[in-house]
């Protein structure tokens, strides 16, 4: 709206290059200045958001902050174009009280980004439940009150507090926000995939755009759940979503689009929606009413007088239904000859990377063969287009790849070469992780305290070099960082790793108490931390192609358990994990170890065994 009202109007354009130097930033590339203008931001107006207007002075240092304007006064709220005359004026005439403002803002900023160490311990684990039991709409599901945000993180977390703790609330929580996002107009029932949040408590009206990152996280928030209940809804959700990311947001080479728009003719949602008569024209008077009845479309419809397509109240909502997904592939064939939505075509590095961890667990817990191919070959579009030795680069677009990298790319990117070990077994995934690792901790651990800055050590300097803890829309690179220190530590061996993943969660303990649902990213690295966990190593006999092995994983929801292979005297992955030399076979079969603490047990042949002792 601001761009429409302000930024493409001449006279708002005349008074913005005739005094000020206008820049703006798109937040997806540079994440960085995002992070630290709106931290001014909440500090000066008490909120934040988006759009997010900055006056600063020319070294950067930011005196009027706040997020909307329209371009006249509207009642209380100040005009655009009155806010640029009043500081055009003023520092022609009193500059310095600005740059003074700038000044002061600037140390308060730096002042306040201290962070608090302390003994990591499971309490925040305990808030966290609490909190979730008390905001939990029992009806609808999700937490609190409109708009809901899918926050897949929160999901996974509650899955993981389920398996450790057999919370049974725990898995309540989850299934029933799964299952009410499903139903809603939050999926897109006729061409699959998730738009970025609902305006209402039934996640019935979307937002209507859709997110390459919010896929990729309620992919793998689907995947979980099915692995942990093996309830087939779960499973058909999560593959629709990834079907309809190959058809949409895939390229040829396999990197993929970051999102694609709401509007289609200038209005939002138009693409999407329905009238009850225009169904029932193109399926036919007896198909159409049952298509219609079957997803909720009526005469009066349920947005704008036109109709979201949605399963709320069809209590057959779980059924395959072959008649209706004859008669969805027509309405999908015939809602794609309207206007095309545009798309946003940047690769960006680190939802990338969650696509990948997407592709990866869908292969791990499905075991199709096209799901582990599409997550080998995003991790090949990275390595050849967005990666430069061991640095990485934030967007690629029009055969250019553009600013360095930040937290948030090594540490999603680290995270999906784990994930692409833990499904192919492949050692060359395991040592890139952990060379990435290496990188990450080179250029964003904080040596002087603990934590990891946002931007690196090679990236531009700005008025400040924050260390974002709290999850967002997305994980928080902190968090991801401590998971992949913690999983890198117990996968090779490594102390050094473990004594790092400590000072992380140290980093942690004082603020999360705070608010700890806000970092539950953060919360599944604690339970990680503080529940038994077990490594299992696998020596492979030759022509072993570990079917039995990939079974057990296949039917097993293992969050805390490890699985290393090693192929032979040769297999690089002693390289990695230099404590397996030593393992081999027995009986000259495919022999296990399990691993805890310190402690291997002595080596075993076979897969039953390796069930019984695995919990």
């Amino acid at each position: 709206m601001m761009a429409h009202e302000s930024f493409e109007d001449r006279e708002v354009a005349e008074l913005l290059n005739g005094e000020f130097v206008a820049v703006k930033v798109d937040r997806e590339e540079r994440p960085d200045i995002d992070a630290v203008y709106m931290a001014v931001c909440q500090a000066l107006t008490g909120q934040g958001g988006w759009p997010l207007t900055v006056i600063m002075t020319p070294d950067k240092k930011p005196f009027f902050a706040g997020t909307y304007f329209p371009k006249r006064r509207r009642y209380s709220t100040p005009g655009l174009m009155d806010i640029l005359n009043s500081v055009a004026g003023r520092w022609n005439t009193d500059r310095g009280r600005f740059i003074e403002s700038g000044d002061r803002i600037v140390r308060a900023i730096n002042q306040a980004a201290v962070i608090e160490a302390g003994e990591p311990d499971e309490a925040p684990i305990d808030g966290a439940m609490t909190v979730f039991k008390s905001v939990f709409d029992e009806t609808y599901g999700g937490f609190g009150h409109a708009p809901k945000f899918p926050a897949p993180h929160q999901l996974m977390f509650l899955l993981r507090c389920h398996h450790v703790r057999r919370d049974e609330k725990a898995l309540k929580m989850a299934e029933t926000t799964l299952t009410q996002m499903y139903r809603g107009g939050l999926f897109d029932h006729i061409g699959y995939g998730f738009s970025r949040y609902s305006t209402d408590e039934k996640w019935l009206v979307p937002h209507f755009e859709k997110m390459l990152y919010d896929n990729a996280l309620l992919a793998i928030a689907y995947l979980e759940a099915y692995h942990v209940t093996k309830r087939e809804l779960y499973r058909n959700v999560a593959e629709k979503t990834l079907e309809y990311v190959k058809r949409e947001m895939a390229g040829e080479e396999g990197g993929f689009y970051s999102a694609q728009d709401a509007d289609s003719e200038g209005v939002e949602g138009r693409y999407y929606v329905f009238e009850r008569q225009e169904l029932t024209g193109l399926l036919g008077r007896e198909d159409g009413a049952f298509f219609c009845d079957y997803y909720g479309i009526t005469d009066a419809g349920n947005f704008e007088g036109k109709n979201i397509p949605n399963l709320i109240k069809n209590p057959a909502f779980s059924e395959p239904d072959e008649r209706i997904e004859r008669l969805r592939a027509k309405v999908f064939d015939y809602r794609s000859r309207r206007t095309k939505l545009d798309k946003d075509d940047k690769v960006l590095t680190a939802w990338n990377a969650l696509m990948i961890v997407a592709y990866a667990k869908a292969y791990l817990v499905l075991g199709k063969a096209e799901y582990k191919n599409a997550a080998k070959k995003a991790e090949a579009f990275i390595a050849k287009h967005l990666t430069d030795g061991d640095r990485l680069y934030v967007r690629y677009r029009d055969g250019e790849a553009a600013h360095r990298g930040n937290l948030d790319d090594y540490a999603y990117y680290v995270w999906a070469l784990t994930e692409l070990y833990a499904c192919t077994f492949d050692a060359g995934y395991l040592k890139k992780a952990l060379r990435f690792n290496q990188t990450a901790l080179d250029l964003f651990w904080d040596n002087e305290g603990r934590g990891f800055y946002l931007y690196g050590e090679e990236g531009e300097r700005l008025i400040h070099r924050p260390k974002e803890l709290a999850d967002g829309a997305m994980p928080s690179g902190n968090s991801v960082a401590a998971h992949n220190l913690l999983r890198l530590s117990r996968l090779t061996g490594n102390p050094g790793l473990g004594e790092l993943a400590w000072r992380q969660l140290e980093t942690y303990a004082a603020e999360v108490k705070n608010y700890p649902i806000g970092y539950c990213f953060f919360l599944t690295s604690l339970l990680y931390a503080f529940s038994d966990s077990q490594e299992v190593v696998c020596a492979a006999a030759d022509g072993d192609d570990l079917h039995e092995l990939r079974g057990w994983m296949q039917a097993n929801f293992l969050p805390h358990i490890s699985v290393l292979v090693k192929r032979g005297e040769d297999d690089p992955v002693s390289e990695a994990a230099g404590f397996v030399r030593e393992y081999g076979l027995k009986n000259g079969k495919t022999t296990f170890y399990v691993c805890s603490g310190n402690a291997c047990s002595e080596p075993f042949n076979g897969i039953g065994e390796l069930a019984a002792r695995v919990k």
